[in-house]
C-alpha cells in the first residue's frame, strides 16, 4: 500500500488538483449557480477577470459601476429583489475599502449577499515588508460587518467556504458573508464531483412545530380582531402569494411596517401603512391577535409594545414567524413562535386554517377609510404651492403627482430624508415591488438600488420592466455616476427629482433646535445644478419641470422615449423642512431611552 492510499481521508479529499480539470474560478460560478444566481457586480481586476469572462459566456448578467459601494448596493437589491442570495465583488485595497459601506449596509438591511474579495497571493501578504502596493489586510476590517468570513487558501477548499458562506448569509437572520479570494488560487484545476443542490447542504423551507402550528391557528379562528403585521421580509423571500391565501383565510387587515411598504397584489386595498395610514391605527389599536411575517419588530413598530400597541397589551395575543430562534421574545413576549422560513411556515398555517374565519365588519370599514384617506390627501395637496407663483412645487403636491404616473407593474425605489417622509403619507400607487433603505437608514443607495434590481429581475424572468426612482437632489448626488450603467443598459427608468438645494430633514433639525433666522450650517448648496442636464451629458433623456401639473406628463414623455430619463423639479425648501406630514410619529421611531 502507498503512502498516499494510507493517508487519512478528510472532508475536501472529493476535491483534488487536477491538470487540465475545473478552473477554481469556474467552480465558483458552478457552485452560485446552484444558488439560482445570474448575476454579478463588480469593478474587474486581474483577480476577476477570468470570472466575469466566463460568468458572461455563461449568460449571466455582469455588471460593472463606477465605485465599489455601488456594486454592493446592486447586488442588495438584487437578493431583494429575486428571493436569493447575490453576488458581488472587489478589487483587493482600496476596492474593498470602498465596499465596505454597502457591506455594513447589507448587515443591518439583513441582505444575503456574498462580497467576494481580491487579495495579493498569501506567499507575498503574509511577508514581513514595507511599502507594498494596493494592500492591506481585508479580513480584520471586514469580518465584524459580516455573519462569516472565509478565504480559499487552497484550491481543494472552495467548495467547502463558498457554501458555508452561502450557509451562513441564509440561515437564521440573513445577512453579509465575505469570502477572500487570494491569486494564487484562481487558475488552479481542480478534479470535482457534481455540484449540490442547496438542500443538500443547508438548511430550505425550515417548517415550523405541528403542535405550535395547530395552537397558532385556534387563536386566530377565535380571534375577534386579528391583524397580519408584514415586513420587509414577505417580500425578500417572495412569499407574496402564500402570505395573500393566508390573509384570505384569516379575512383581516394587513399592517406594513416600515420595511414591508411592498404591497401583495390582491391585497392591495386591505393593506395600511402602520403609523402613516390613520386606518393601521384602528387596526393596531383593535386587535387582539396578531401575527407577525419577517419582522423584526423593531424600533418603527414600537417593538409591538408601546404606543399604539399600549392600550390592548394585556389581552392581545402575538403569533410570530421567525426563522432565527434567538430573536424570539428579544423585543417583546411571545405567545406563540413558530420557528421556521416563513416561505414554508405561511402555507403551514394557511392548511391549518380550514376554511378560514369570516370577515368581521370592521374589515370593510378600514378598506373604506384607508381609501378614503387616500383620496383625501390627493385633494388637500391641491391646497399647496403648485409651482404656478412665486413659491416651487409642495413637496405633497411633488408625490401626489409623480406617484399617481407610476406604471402598472413597476418596481419603486425610493431614496432621500424629507421626500420619503411625505412619500410614507402621500404616496398615490400600491406598487408590488418596492427597494429602498429602511433600516439604516442610507441615503444615496437609489440609483444603484435601481439599477441592481432592475437588471437582476429581468435576469431572473426575461422581462424588462419600468422602474421609478422618487428621490431628492441631496441622495440623488451621492452615486449620480450610476445612471451610466442605466444609459448603457438601457434601462426603462425614471428619476424624478425634487429639488431644494439643500439637506431638507438637517434643514428641520435646526429650525426645530433653534428656531426660525438661526443659521443652517452645512446645510445648503448651489442652486446651480440642473439634473435633467447632468442627464442629458450622461446620455439620458432630462426634462425640467417646474409647475406640478406637468410632473404627470413629464414621467409620461419619459416612459415613452425608452431608456433612462431624468425629471428636475423644483420643490419648496421651506415646505420640505418645515412641514413633513405626520414628523412627530416618525420621531417617535428614535424615542431614546423610552422603549
Amino acid at each position: 500500500m502507498s503512502y498516499e492510499d494510507a493517508k487519512p481521508k478528510t472532508a475536501t479529499s472529493d476535491l483534488k488538483l487536477k491538470a487540465g480539470g475545473t478552473p477554481v474560478y469556474k467552480r465558483i460560478l458552478d457552485l452560485f449557480e446552484a444558488e439560482g444566481i445570474k448575476t454579478l457586480f463588480g469593478i474587474p481586476d486581474p483577480n476577476f477577470v477570468h470570472l466575469c469572462l466566463e460568468a458572461e459566456a455563461r449568460g449571466w448578467t455582469v455588471v460593472s459601476p463606477h465605485h465599489e459601494a455601488a456594486a454592493g448596493f446592486m447586488a442588495e437589491a438584487a437578493s431583494r429583489i429575486t428571493g436569493k442570495p447575490a453576488v458581488c465583488f472587489g478589487t483587493l485595497g482600496p476596492g474593498l475599502a470602498n465596499m465596505m459601506p454597502a457591506i455594513q449596509c447589507c448587515k443591518v438591511e439583513n441582505s444575503p449577499v456574498i462580497f467576494l474579495g481580491g487579495q495579493r497571493a498569501r506567499v507575498t501578504e503574509r511577508r514581513v515588508r514595507r511599502g507594498r502596493i494596493q494592500f492591506v489586510r481585508q479580513e480584520p476590517m471586514i469580518e465584524d460587518s459580516v455573519k462569516y468570513s472565509g478565504a480559499i487558501e487552497y484550491a481543494d477548499q472552495t467548495d467547502e467556504v463558498i457554501r458555508e458562506a452561502i450557509r451562513v448569509a441564509m440561515s437564521g437572520t440573513p445577512g453579509p458573508t465575505y469570502v477572500e479570494y487570494p491569486s494564487q488560487v484562481i487558475l488552479e484545476e481542480l478534479d470535482v464531483p457534481p455540484v449540490l443542490p442547496p438542500e443538500r447542504y443547508r438548511l430550505t423551507m425550515q417548517g415550523a412545530d405541528g403542535d405550535r402550528i395547530a395552537e397558532a391557528a385556534k387563536l386566530i379562528l377565535d380571534a375577534k380582531n386579528p391583524i397580519l403585521l408584514v415586513g420587509h421580509a414577505v417580500h425578500t423571500t417572495k412569499s407574496g402569494a402564500a402570505v395573500k391565501e393566508l390573509a384570505l383565510k384569516m379575512n383581516c387587515p394587513v399592517i406594513q411596517t416600515s420595511g414591508g411598504t411592498s404591497y401583495i397584489k390582491g391585497l392591495e386595498d386591505r393593506t395600511f401603512q402602520y403609523v402613516f395610514s390613520d386606518a393601521s391605527i384602528e387596526a393596531v389599536e383593535a386587535s387582539d391577535v396578531v401575527v407577525a411575517l419577517g419582522t423584526e419588530l423593531g424600533e418603527p413598530v414600537h417593538f409591538g409594545r408601546w404606543r399604539h400597541w399600549y392600550a390592548g397589551e394585556a389581552g392581545r395575543k402575538w403569533i410570530y414567524v421567525q426563522q432565527d430562534p434567538t430573536a424570539i421574545g428579544v423585543n417583546r413576549p411571545i405567545d406563540v413562535p413558530l420557528v421556521g422560513d416563513v416561505r414554508a411556515v405561511v402555507p403551514q398555517l394557511t392548511r391549518a386554517l380550514g376554511e378560514g374565519r369570516a370577515a368581521g365588519d370592521d374589515l370593510a370599514r378600514f378598506m373604506k377609510d384607508g381609501q378614503a384617506e387616500l383620496d383625501e390627501l390627493a385633494e388637500e395637496s391641491h391646497s399647496k404651492s403648485d409651482g404656478s407663483g412665486n413659491v416651487p412645487v409642495h413637496t405633497a403636491r411633488f408625490i401626489v403627482e409623480a406617484t399617481k404616473a407610476f406604471p402598472k407593474d413597476g418596481i419603486m425605489i425610493r431614496d432621500g430624508g424629507a421626500t420619503v417622509v411625505f412619500g410614507w403619507t402621500y404616496s398615490q400607487c400600491k406598487p408590488n415591488d418596492v427597494i429602498w433603505n429602511q433600516n439604516y437608514g442610507h441615503i444615496g443607495t437609489g440609483l444603484p438600488y435601481a439599477t441592481g434590481a432592475m437588471l437582476a429581475d429581468q435576469a431572473e424572468t426575461g422581462v424588462q420592466r419600468p422602474g421609478m426612482l422618487i428621490t431628492s437632489d441631496s441622495s440623488f448626488l451621492f452615486h449620480i455616476a450610476e445612471l451610466e450603467v442605466a444609459v448603457r443598459r438601457n434601462l426603462p427608468l425614471v428619476c424624478v427629482v425634487g429639488v431644494d438645494f439643500q439637506w431638507g430633514l438637517e434643514v428641520g433639525v435646526y429650525k426645530r433646535t433653534f428656531g426660525p433666522g438661526t443659521a443652517e450650517t452645512g446645510t445648503h448648496w448651489s442652486d446651480k445644478v440642473r439634473f435633467d442636464k447632468i442627464a442629458e451629458g450622461l446620455g439620458a433623456y432630462g426634462e425640467y419641470v417646474t409647475t406640478a401639473d406637468e410632473i404627470g406628463p413629464a414621467i409620461a414623455r419619459a416612459f415613452a422615449h425608452g431608456g433612462p430619463a431624468v425629471i428636475h423639479v423644483p420643490i419648496d425648501p421651506k415646505a420640505n423642512s418645515e412641514e413633513m406630514p405626520k414628523y412627530d410619529k416618525f420621531r417617535t421611531w428614535y424615542a431614546e431611552g423610552t422603549q
